[in-house]
């Protein structure tokens, strides 16, 4: 008997190969679904197979979809995301309930997770599972509820929460150790930067904030690179040499003196931190719950946290303003 021609394939085939379209590698897809990258491969040929066409093309350096896999791609996203809202709708009634939100390291580590006590106090039975990744997540396709994001207005969708704005910090204890009075004293002290920060993130230099301060050929004692803003900030929190704070990321750590601010004033940032809600998921009272949550955080920074910028004059001419 001949199959009828519009029978689905086995809904794992489908899931497998959506994991596989959106990593384009079996390995990552493998690890997502907690099998092999050999049998990511085989279901992926038995699907080909049941369809008849290719749905990638493999290369020596990795993958890509065919038109027909582009096709199959979109449907499974869309579909996949719909039937595992609606499934944890059915499943999970009346018991708790999981809020999924991404954002970058850095914002994760410094300025969410040191609240998030406070969410999870006042919103009891919401649980929140935090993705601090530099990998440009598709909120629905990938399970989010919510994403804040880093970028330049225009170029990064949302609701902007923060502009950033930024200026060197460091330890109390290097202070004690070397002069930091001015801008020029930086020749003396090793700066700490982000190298990389992923095919996601921004890289945080030195050069266009020295640049404005009036140094630009200015040659520090030394260098320390990470590939992240965290490890930036945990080497600054330690003494060992001057990070440049990105505000509202270091506040918390400036409000309790961890890291001081050896020159007045701070420049305004090109980039700024913004807002996502998943479409589908905004009707959820927890979602909302959540947005809210945030929206008011990032309200009492801005009223308390003092954003205005002051001329890069007033840090070159100012004395150490260890606050």
């Amino acid at each position: 008997m001949q199959r009828p021609s519009d029978r689905l394939p086995p809904l794992d085939l489908l899931v497998t190969f959506e994991a596989a379209a959106r990593h384009l590698s079996f390995t990552r897809a493998g690890a997502e679904r907690f099998i092999t990258q050999s049998a990511v491969s085989r279901q992926v040929q038995a699907l080909e197979a049941e369809l008849g066409v290719a749905l990638f093309r493999r290369r020596h350096r990795g993958l890509n979809l065919t038109e027909d896999g582009l096709r199959l791609q979109a449907v499974c996203s869309e579909l996949l995301a719909r039937l595992r809202a609606t499934v944890l709708e059915i499943r999970a009634p009346a018991r708790r309930e999981t809020l999924s939100l991404t954002t970058t390291p850095g914002f994760a580590s410094l300025w969410l997770i040191p609240r998030l006590s406070d969410f999870t106090r006042t919103h009891p039975g919401i649980d929140v599972r935090l993705d601090a990744s530099f990998e440009m997540r598709r909120l629905g396709a990938d399970g989010f509820d919510l994403a804040i994001r880093y970028g330049r207005p225009g170029v990064v969708e949302g609701r902007q929460v923060f502009a950033e704005s930024i200026q060197p910090v460091c330890s109390p204890r290097l202070l004690k150790r070397l002069p930091l009075a001015e801008p020029a004293d930086l020749r003396q002290h090793t700066l700490l930067q982000v190298s990389s920060m992923g095919a996601g993130g921004m890289p945080v230099e030195w050069g266009p904030w020295l640049q404005a301060a009036g140094l630009p050929d200015l040659q520090p004692r030394s260098t320390l690179s990470f590939s992240g803003y965290g490890e930036a900030i945990a080497a600054a929190l330690d003494g060992q040499g001057v990070a440049l704070g990105r505000h509202p990321l270091v506040d918390g750590l400036l409000r309790s003196r961890k890291l001081v601010t050896p020159f007045q004033g701070r420049t305004a940032s090109s980039r700024a931190y913004f807002l996502i809600v998943e479409p589908s998921a905004r009707a959820r009272p927890a979602v909302q719950a959540l947005e809210a949550w945030l929206l008011e955080q990032a309200g009492q920074r801005a009223t308390h946290g003092g954003a205005g910028q002051a001329p890069i004059a007033q840090r070159r001419s100012g004395r150490a303003a260890q606050r």
